[in-house]
């Protein structure tokens, strides 16, 4: 199992970015794809995930400003950040959980500033 995160950079506060995680290995459809983000010096913490049946769940933080989506055919979860705050700057890695085995992406940087 693979995970490549994508999309990261720079945005003003206010902006948006839509970031992409893609699979290999296993299907998206089948496992919950998990997304989490470390800010600098803090632990990682879990940003929001899209369930294998498609039920979605964020954290208070960032509710009504990001949202999950995937692409089936594509193999790949996507996370839509809107109103981005420069609280929200950190590296956001995807995750999965197959078999008890949890595999990690190796993350994008997401930095809000002016």
């Amino acid at each position: 199992v693979q995970l490549q995160a994508s999309g990261g950079g720079l945005v003003q506060p206010g902006g948006s970015l839509r970031l992409s995680c893609a699979a290999s290995g296993t299907l998206v459809t089948t496992n919950g794809v998990a997304w989490y983000r470390q800010a600098p010096g803090a632990q990682r913490e879990w940003v929001a995930t899209l369930a294998a049946g498609g039920a979605s769940g964020y954290a208070d933080n960032v509710k009504d400003r990001f949202a999950v989506s995937r692409d089936n055919a594509a193999n790949t979860v996507y996370l839509q950040m809107d109103s981005l705050k420069s609280e929200d700057t950190g590296v956001y890695y995807c995750s999965l959980m197959r078999r008890n085995v949890r595999y990690w992406g190796q993350g994008t940087l997401v930095t809000v500033s002016s």
